[in-house]
């Protein structure tokens, strides 16, 4: 499994390092909302937390799903709009005002990517004109509880309204926690930005691919680039659609995430993390070890594994994203559940299932690594 980037064509000034500062933003308010995701991070995300005004951190909790599960992009609209320059701002205000330049279609589809995990690369239709889509955008939110499904009808029948909702969001985190954190961390991310430059422009595209993650790698003709991920997918850094280009994205809120934009229509961008610190894992009991260690051997399972490191899912949901049935996903949740590695609550009428990420840290970091890469 894989997500490729087919680069045949492209000359190597079109290959950019370049920070983000709202990219940053989203993977430190992902942080903030999985904490487990992020052991070294522990200090930030308590302190930064704690410091949050409840009214701030109540409006966050209306529109996770942007951040929490999976990377929303709406936080790379400069990799979105057409006949801009390709490549991040310099501050925020200036990537939000790129951000206004998505048009609605785009910004929503964006906003609700959660809901089509499975089928992010194949061009689907807007939730905005098919009925199909609304509905089925609307059931994925309503399985994650009343204010996922409140955000995305606001979202659906007022576009516009909540995208200016939205940025002054984005501003207030600014304003509250990350404008400080930016100051602290854009230095160094820029300085890695430089040197990888370098290296691509003195060394070549492989030692640069290198130098960003072992989990990248390009064939001997230089013409695709290959992301190593539990998942499938693929992208062209030459679509006339958006203009020739390939963005690396630095982040030191990202770590194990590997992250890779291959939407249609947009420019693929690499989010890649700066250093690579990870939970400590403690011996258990041979019997328990055994358990868990056969209950990830079946690629199934280890796909599941994947979106409920992420995010509760429901039994329905899991089925629709691995295309099997409910009754398959359910006996793979049930070996799971009687290996101590998994989390059921209920949300309503809705069974959410969660992947207990303590739990998988003890059998080590590179699984972990692997499913949240």
């Amino acid at each position: 499994m894989s997500v490729t980037i087919d680069i045949a064509g492209l000359p190597a000034e079109r290959i950019s390092f370049s920070p983000s500062p709202l990219a940053e933003l989203c993977m430190a308010l992902h942080a903030l909302s999985q904490p487990a995701h992020h052991p070294a991070l522990a200090s930030w995300t308590t302190a930064t937390t704690a410091a949050l005004d409840p009214g701030l951190a109540d409006r966050l909790l209306e529109a996770d799903f942007m951040w929490r599960s999976s990377f929303s992009d709406v936080f790379m609209p400069f990799a979105g709009v057409p006949g801009g320059t390709g490549l991040p701002a310099a501050t925020l205000a200036e990537e939000l005002d790129v951000l206004d330049r998505l048009d609605d279609e785009r910004f929503v589809m964006a906003a609700l990517e959660h809901c089509w995990l499975a089928l992010y690369d194949e061009g689907l239709p807007s939730p905005l004109t098919d009925s199909r889509a609304r509905a089925r955008a609307l059931e994925t939110a309503a399985a994650r509880g009343p204010r996922p499904l409140d955000f995305s009808l606001r979202l659906l029948d007022d576009p516009a309204g909540v995208r200016v909702w939205v940025r002054r969001l984005l501003e207030d985190c600014d304003e509250a926690f990350f404008a400080e954190t930016w100051r602290r961390v854009e230095p160094g991310q820029s300085a890695d930005a430089r040197r990888k430059t370098e290296v691509l422009r003195h060394k070549g595209l492989p030692a640069a691919l290198k130098e960003v993650s072992s989990a990248l790698s390009v064939d001997e003709g230089l013409t695709t680039i290959t992301a190593d991920k539990m998942v499938n997918g693929s992208a062209t850094a030459t679509d006339r659609r958006i203009g020739p280009g390939l963005v690396f994205v630095p982040t030191n809120f990202g770590w194990p995430h590997l992250l890779v934009l291959h939407a249609p229509g947009w420019r693929p961008v690499v989010h890649y993390p700066l250093g690579t610190p990870g939970p400590v894992s403690a011996p258990g009991s041979v019997e328990l070890l055994e358990r868990r260690m056969e209950a990830l051997a079946h690629p199934m399972r280890r796909r599941l594994c994947r979106s409920l490191a992420r995010a509760p899912y429901t039994t329905s949901e899991l089925a629709a994203v691995c295309g099997i049935t409910a009754p398959e996903v359910s006996r793979h949740l049930s070996v799971l559940k009687k290996a101590g590695l998994l989390h059921t609550r209920r949300q309503g009428r809705y069974a959410q299932h969660q992947l207990d990420l303590a739990a998988v840290a003890r059998i080590g970091t590179d699984f972990i690594e692997g499913i949240l890469r």
